[in-house]
């Protein structure tokens, strides 16, 4: 009895509430019902009962009932987000569409009545409220705007295009426009329209930031020198546009065009000193180019400002101090990574290695083996890191002891089979090498490295030429740009002899990566045409570089250089 009092009470307060409230109301949208007659409180209360006892239904059709007797807005939106929020389609959409008709000046009713009748399929019907809402040009502007994304979920991509030019047709002076058709668009994949679109919204409003971002992306896609210049500009005469600046700053990075990327950054991090991301990439940008102290600055801010994933900044801190041969603070950087956390094994790999290089590599090694709780796929990483350090000091019959022994207990892992038929070329074993590399193919089909690896051991030993160049043009149908495929098509070109086309393969590799076994096979390949000062002077670079190279060093003194 008292639970219904105090319903009663909640429900007639919240009456005399909606009551007094109508009395600010416009004429056109006050109720023809003004007073708390028997019939609103029943209906009204049974809402209420309804609503928190989880009846959202039932809740939503009272009001909505409501609505329809009292001509209130309010009870029609009431009932349109109580009947959305428990997905009720059908009273979500009479509620909506009552809502628009009885506040025709309401942005979001206009708004929720386009949108259920889109989610039903009803697009032509949405239409008409939509138009509506774009004939008010204090709305126009943000109905744009918005219009993708009421549209957002149409399967037809082309129709929806057609759909906003439609839209768009009476407003060709409007900025915001032209920018929903470039989206559109761009989403129905007509790049042109986008682009010529994009390109009119900027020239309507030449400062408008979210324009200029869309363009700067469609242009990065086609022409990214285009998108850095188009930057460039449009900072020049917005220094606070920021959002483009970030995304000019990506642009750069993505590129690898670390030193400009930086000040952008830099700019970035001046406007938002407690920006942790920001402070984290530019950082890592320091770290890149060589700039300890700056690096150390910023990677600490990004601790400092609550940087979302400190253990990685631990390993990056790690790696400055390192770099800036602090090999002490460097390991304490490493070892502040926890034992439970995901880079903890990126962190002891990374201490590892210093440990090799500063002690020994039997101490770096001792130090994997202590770890524990390890899956199967750490377990190969470590076993992988561990024979690395072996092979750098050519302790190659360890290395491949230690694969050997991991190998059994994890069959067909194709990474693992690869470094184990590696190992078995350093040590002579061949024909253990040609068994495993085929048996990587046939486990991982797209696994250019074994391709490569087979193919260039046959050309390497002038043996099985034609296979090879087959092996190694599948390598290089898979990684293209791999400068060490480059290297191996040229290399068995070479032994075919074809001369012309090895040296062009050769040259792009070295063009790529200037690694010491490409250039012992540049210039072996120059010498042979005759172009013995080239070759020479690749040799003499290389030798610089490199001194300690097997494969250099024996081509060199082959030629009696």
């Amino acid at each position: 009895m008292k639970k219904m009092t105090k319903l009663l009470l909640i429900a007639c307060l919240s009456i005399a509430s909606f009551n007094n409230a109508l009395a600010d109301t416009d004429a056109k949208v006050k109720p023809t019902i003004t007073t708390a007659n028997a019939e609103f409180v029943y209906k009204y209360l049974l809402g209420e009962i309804a609503g928190q006892r989880g009846d959202l239904p039932l809740a939503s059709q009272l009001f909505l009932d409501l609505a329809k007797k009292t001509r209130d807005p309010r009870l029609a939106e009431r009932a349109a987000k109580v009947a959305a929020y428990a997905r009720h389609q059908q009273l979500a959409l009479d509620a909506a569409t009552l809502w628009a008709e009885l506040d025709p000046s309401s942005l979001e009713a206009q708004q929720a009545s386009s949108q259920m009748l889109i989610s039903t399929g009803n697009i032509k019907s949405a239409i008409p409220h939509i138009k509506s809402l774009l004939a008010k040009e204090e709305m126009r502007a943000t109905s744009f705007l918005y219009l993708n994304d009421l549209l957002g979920n149409q399967s037809d991509k082309k129709e929806t295009l057609a759909i906003v030019k439609e839209l768009a047709s009476p407003y060709p002076k409007s900025a915001e426009a032209h920018f929903a058709i470039a989206k559109a668009a761009w989403i129905a994949e007509e790049m042109d329209t986008a682009t010529t679109e994009i390109a009119t919204a900027s020239q309507l409003r030449p400062d408008w930031e979210v324009a200029a971002q869309m363009r700067g992306q469609l242009l990065s896609k086609e022409s990214p020198d285009d998108a850095v210049a188009f930057y460039k500009t449009f900072l020049s005469n917005n220094s606070k546009a920021n959002n483009v600046r970030m995304d000019y700053a990506k642009l750069l990075v993505s590129l690898k065009r670390y030193s400009e990327a930086k000040p952008e950054f830099v700019k970035l991090t001046e406007i938002d000193k407690d920006n942790a991301d920001t402070n984290a990439v530019v950082g890592l940008l320091s770290l890149e180019s060589n700039e300890y102290g700056m690096a150390e600055q910023y990677l600490q801010q990004a601790l400092d400002n609550g940087f979302k994933d400190p253990e990685q900044i631990y390993i990056y801190l790690g790696l400055t101090a390192e770099r800036n041969e602090n090999n002490t603070k460097a390991l304490e950087w490493y070892y502040q990574v926890p034992k439970n956390n995901g880079h903890h094994l990126d962190a002891r790999l990374a201490a590892a290695s210093l440990i090799a290089r500063t002690e020994s590599t039997d101490a770096a090694i001792s130090m994997l083996d202590k770890l524990t709780e390890l899956d199967s796929v750490q377990q190969i990483t470590v076993v992988q890191a561990q024979a690395s350090l072996l092979a750098q000091e050519e302790r190659h019959k360890e290395a491949f002891a230690l694969i050997e022994k991991t190998i059994n207990s994890v069959p067909n892992t194709p990474q693992l089979i690869y470094d184990y038929a590696m190992a078995a070329e350093r040590i002579g074993k061949l024909e253990l090498m040609e068994k495993e590399l085929r048996k990587v193919i046939q486990l991982q089909s797209d696994f250019s490295a074994a391709y490569n690896a087979l193919g260039y051991s046959m050309a390497d030993r002038n043996i099985n030429l034609n296979e090879a160049k087959t092996l190694i043009q599948t390598a290089y149908k898979l990684s293209p740009n791999d400068h060490y495929i480059l290297d191996s098509l040229g290399w068995v070109e070479y032994r075919l002899g074809n001369y012309d086309v090895a040296v062009e393969h050769l040259r792009k590799a070295h063009n790529i990566q200037q690694d010491p076994e490409i250039s012992a096979h540049l210039g072996e390949v120059l010498w042979k045409q005759g172009l013995q000062e080239e070759a020479s002077k690749i040799w003499r670079d290389a030798l610089k570089a490199f001194p300690k190279n097997n494969v250099l060093v024996s081509t060199a003194k082959k030629f009696n250089y």
